[in-house]
């Protein structure tokens, strides 16, 4: 920081000029380039969707490439360019940029602009992830459902221009906050390969073997509903689905989608029933273990609180005298394929109860059920817990990031 602030006094200390995009660069569309293009060889190719699941901030290599012919087609980012996506589906993602710091051109599919400048290609890539730039863009966001920017909106946006020297060093700051967070994904996907090895290794016992005079001689083998105190499907609204006299209570009602992106156990919810919608559904317990059998498939959480839910979901209150809930949930979580494979139907996949009543699962002795669970929680916590383990450093330096960001791009604008 001592040295950026040395330039910025030595360099530009009466402020520093902000241009319109539009003055210190051009932007032009990308054309004609599909998914069904893209190949493993030939000549290098940036796709507008890849930008939002594969790129960071800058690239030397593209994950795609397109045949000689079709590239010459094609409009292609130089080196030093940033290639923006300009639809989304949500606010955040529209105008999400990587600068092309290759070495050669590549080509550029639509719904995406290239940006051709005279600045530092990095610094105007971590420009428009700051927050004075999405501040700026919300204004020129146009469409419902599928969100975007048009290059001509995009043109308007003022950017800082301080000069040259200080661009760099600004880059090379961010440059390492950016190397430290790669560095902890790493670690993390690392980590969460180990937690799948560990978990699978302690929750697979091979076939039945009572007669052997080993561990196996204790695990029993029993179905869901054997092993619970109730077990069966949630239940369905009677009324019709949109009925609002149905929601808008203080009774928690878990959706499918709730228990897909829920942790080991589920601690908020987004939608409520009335008393009504009591009276057209079941309550379940806390502790209940929800598997969800339609759409995403075999997806579970444990609730944390009482609450409904539909049809689509089956619930299994354990009867813990013979089995650990948490047991259960990290078994079910390790036969996750093993299950959607069985799904069936025409418009979407599903599995049922009898699913579970023809399937037999391991159980040990209860003690040694909790000893997995303790083991499995720790790296359930490692790599999954946001409030500690590598998601939490993950996101302390994310937000230590952002704020250096954004200070590092907020200069006095020059009279």
């Amino acid at each position: 920081m001592s040295r950026i602030d040395e330039l910025i006094a030595e360099l530009c200390s009466d402020g520093v000029e902000h241009k319109p995009l539009a003055e210190v660069g051009e932007f032009i569309r990308g054309n004609g380039l599909q998914k069904i293009d893209l190949k493993t060889t030939g000549v290098g190719a940036i796709h507008y969707g890849q930008i939002h699941t594969h790129y960071g901030t800058w690239a030397t290599e593209t994950k795609s490439f397109v045949s000689e012919p079709l590239a010459a087609k094609l409009r292609k980012a130089r080196p030093g360019d940033l290639v923006i996506a300009t639809t989304s589906e949500d606010d955040e993602a529209v105008a999400k940029a990587v600068a092309w710091v290759g070495n050669t051109e590549i080509a550029v599919s639509g719904d995406a602009y290239i940006y051709r400048h005279t600045l530092e290609p990095k610094y105007v890539a971590y420009f428009f992830q700051s927050e004075q730039f999405q501040d700026q863009k919300k204004r020129h966001i146009t469409g419902t459902k599928v969100r975007r920017v048009s290059g001509d909106s995009l043109a308007k946006i003022r950017i800082p221009v301080p000069p040259p020297e200080v661009q760099h060093e600004i880059v090379k700051v961010l440059d390492k906050f950016t190397k430290l967070e790669a560095e902890l994904e790493a670690e993390l996907e690392a980590r969460r390969r180990q937690y799948k090895y560990y978990r699978d290794a302690l929750l697979t016992f091979g076939e039945r073997t009572d007669a052997d005079a080993n561990k196996q001689a204790t695990i029993r083998w029993m179905t869901l509903s054997e092993a619970a105190l109730e077990f069966g499907r949630g239940k369905s609204k009677h009324r019709p689905r949109n009925d609002p006299r149905l929601y808008g209570g203080d009774i928690p009602f878990i959706q499918t989608g709730d228990i897909r992106n829920a942790p080991h156990v589920i601690t908020s919810y987004t939608q409520t029933y009335s008393e009504l919608g009591l009276t057209q559904s079941k309550l379940w317990p806390k502790g209940t273990l929800c598997i969800t059998i339609a759409a995403n498939i075999a997806e579970t959480t444990i609730l944390g609180f009482d609450a409904c839910f539909p049809d689509s979901v089956i619930g299994f209150v354990a009867n813990s005298e013979k089995v650990n809930v948490h047991y259960v949930e990290y078994l079910l979580t390790s036969l996750k394929s093993k299950l959607q494979a069985q799904g069936q139907g025409s418009a979407q996949d599903n599995i049922n109860l009898a699913t579970f009543e023809n399937e037999r699962f391991p159980f040990p002795p209860l003690e040694e059920q909790e000893r997995i669970v303790s083991i499995l929680d720790k790296f359930d916590a490692l790599v999954n817990d946001l409030s500690s383990g590598l998601p939490a450093e993950i996101r302390a330096r994310r937000q230590q990031y952002e704020h250096y960001r954004d200070r590092l791009l907020t200069f006095r604008e020059a009279a």
